[in-house]
């Protein structure tokens, strides 16, 4: 028996010397980075007459008359936001550049691939960089794609294990540990989506689990031009990679175009189909008649250099988005309001905005509830800071987990005043926020990708909008003022040193003396991972 149980044990000796040095070989090296085209036809969006596109010809004359300026167009409302996505594809007659985090392959992930496909098809140039750490189950679609002549298709910091793809991070960490944020989806150089959302069902409205909260903005002229800019230089990025080099190369086609139309037979994506049929706005943008808000923007974005760790708070800080992001603001003089879904401000943030408050700026923060966070530890970051914060006279909010369904469209706050408001598609139980958004005394707003938290500022890369509109910045001002108490607690806190939840409701004031809609487990969990030291990671 001794002696069997010793041949066991080198035998599990063995194999987990094989597992490993096999781990180790996947992981040891990317593969060359080849050099290509910068667009499958070897053509740059910046080198596109505007006249020879319908995008083109529609915006020219109003930049004309604003010049300098940005056509800004807010899309609160979920089920417009997939929408605008799907019809500016169709409408664009040269390039499309596509850069996303996460794309699921649900149903407006498939609606949205088929526009990318149906766009190559008509001979648009279309380029798709994906972050490759929610890439799972994709890779026949991608190879697929990636083999149309007119889409090219790279990887964010790609993972070499594909089928294994969590053993990546244990044999690679330090490299995968940094992944792109960024968000945006540009057509012929002309007009640009930036914001919050990624692409998937709980994203647009459509998710039976979870609705997201969220924010985007479609903006023309000079903003649409330097998103261009910096997906470009994305694109060519150390960081970014062909592909073939990593999923190999497959002309799939049959199986793609079968998979968009089992999609579209779906009675679950009527709902998408019927609401590219119901939206009006890129139609309106091609015929002039879209409500434009106007004003000097800003592009705020990281360097994509921070993803290979060369950048820190030390050293390169003018190449981080929140340097950039400092440099492109002036200091708030009366009020900050700020939405974000993860807010882990550290000791720096908390400071700057303790600093806010004691030069009379009015401060305050809506952030997700512990029932509404879809990220646990994200929330014990939080936690750590609440009292300082409120010490400091800040003031917070936490979204509730359960929302009045026919205000869902105003998340964000910075819709149109015309706007209509809508139910989502999914009539999901359950509300989370996604966006990420702020503005400073009713005069300029930022949207984009980036939290308020030590992941988006060191870690991940970032982009997003600062557009000098009061119209746009009143809204979210307004909606803090006039529609927060309906959706989020009020987190005060108490003279004996405890917080308290404040509830608005039908019936009148509601005091909760703990989280809100969470169990004591749960509560427990989170009191653990605040002793946890992963500060840094959140």
């Amino acid at each position: 028996m001794a002696i069997r149980g010793v041949q066991g044990m080198g035998s599990l000796r063995n194999i987990f010397v094989v597992v490993w040095v096999g781990m180790l070989a996947a992981c040891a090296g990317l593969p060359p980075r080849d050099e290509l085209p910068v667009t499958p036809q070897g053509l740059s969006p910046t080198t596109v007459d505007p006249a020879t596109t319908r995008l083109g010809r529609a915006v020219t004359p109003d930049l004309a008359a604003h010049p300098g300026q940005a056509g800004v167009y807010a899309l609160s409302d979920a089920s417009e936001a997939f929408a605008a996505r799907v019809l500016l594809a169709g409408a664009a007659d040269r390039t499309l550049d596509v850069q996303y985090y996460i794309w699921r392959g649900d149903y407006t992930g498939y609606l949205m691939f088929e526009a990318l496909w149906q766009a190559a098809e008509r001979g648009v140039s279309v380029r798709l960089l994906l972050d490759d750490t929610n890439t799972a189950g994709l890779d026949d679609t991608l190879r697929a794609l990636d083999a149309h002549p007119n889409i090219a298709v790279r990887l964010y910091n790609p993972m070499t294990m594909r089928s294994a793809r969590l053993l990546n991070f244990v044999t690679d960490f330090s490299r995968l540990n940094h992944r792109m944020h960024n968000k945006s989806f540009t057509a012929d150089n002309q007009a640009t989506i930036v914001g919050g959302r990624n692409i998937g069902d709980e994203y647009f409205g459509a998710s039976k689990s979870v609705g997201f909260e969220d924010l985007d903005v479609i903006a023309t002229g000079p903003a649409a031009k330097d998103v261009t800019v910096s997906f470009e230089e994305y694109w060519n990025s150390a960081s970014a990679y062909p592909a073939a080099s990593i999923i190999g190369s497959e002309d799939s086609r049959k199986a793609l175009l079968e998979r968009f139309a089992e999609t579209r037979a779906d009675e679950g994506a009527e709902q998408y189909l019927q609401s590219l049929r119901d939206t009006k706005l890129v139609r309106e943008l091609l015929a002039q008649t879209l409500p434009l808000r106007w004003g000097e923007t800003r592009l705020v974005v990281d360097d994509p250099a921070k993803t290979l760790g060369q950048l820190n708070a030390n050293e390169g800080r003018e190449r981080l988005m929140l340097g950039r992001l400092m440099t492109a603001i002036t200091p708030p003089q009366k009020s900050f309001e700020l939405i974000t879904p993860y807010f882990v401000p550290g000791k720096e943030g908390t400071e700057s905005l303790a600093a806010l408050v004691r030069n009379k700026v009015r401060v305050r923060v809506l952030t997700n509830s512990l029932a509404s966070s879809d990220v646990t530890a994200v929330h014990a970051g939080y936690a750590e800071y609440r009292k300082a914060l409120l010490q400091a006279g800040v003031e917070l909010y936490e979204l509730k987990r359960h929302l009045p369904p026919l205000v869902a469209a105003e998340a964000g706050g910075a819709a149109p005043e015309d706007k209509p408001k809508r139910k989502t598609l999914g009539g999901s139980s359950s509300a989370s926020l996604h966006a990420k958004t702020f503005a400073m005394d009713g005069q300029r707003i930022f949207v984009g990708s980036f939290n308020f938290d030590q992941r988006s500022a060191w870690l991940n890369t970032e982009m997003g909008l600062v557009i000098d509109n009061a119209q746009l910045a009143g809204r979210l001002t307004d909606w803090f003022d006039k529609d927060l108490p309906a959706r989020a607690y009020h987190v005060v806190l108490q003279d004996d040193g405890s917080l308290c939840w404040i509830e608005q409701t039908e019936k009148g004031e509601v005091r909760h003396d703990k989280e809100p809609g969470s169990g004591p487990m749960l509560r427990g969990w989170v009191k653990f991972l605040s002793i946890l030291p992963i500060e840094w990671m959140l």
